[in-house]
């Protein structure tokens, strides 16, 4: 499968917005739902959002009202929309196929940083 790359990541202070991408790094035709999980220092990943070729779209219980996942499917991009940001969302922030592949791969994500 082709890798997926994130991008968008910022500082920004409480309640700032920021807007992430997650784009393949080749031409595919796929069809595939896309996921963002986190993972802040000393935490485990998290799921963030997930959106599905169905239509349907699932977040953490966090994030609802604030956060938004969207795509553009003609080039596969995923975006995830961050509004009223607050410092307990500080995170590394990676984007990958949904459901989780049994091996996952990885990128490096992008850094997100709220200061209070």
């Amino acid at each position: 499968q082709v890798q997926l790359v994130e991008s968008g990541g910022g500082l920004v202070t409480a309640g700032g917005s920021l807007r992430l991408s997650c784009a393949p790094s080749g031409r595919t035709w796929s069809r595939y739902d896309v996921g963002w999980w986190r993972q802040a220092p000393g935490k485990e990943r998290e799921f963030v959002a997930t959106t599905l070729w169905s239509a349907v779209k699932k977040y953490e219980d966090s994030v609802k009202g604030r956060f938004t996942i969207s795509r553009i499917s003609a080039n596969n991009t995923v975006f995830l929309q961050m509004n009223n940001l607050q410092p307990e969302d500080s995170a590394v922030y990676y984007c990958n196929y949904y459901p989780l592949p049994a091996r996952p791969e990885w990128g490096q994500g992008t850094q997100v940083t709220v200061s209070s």
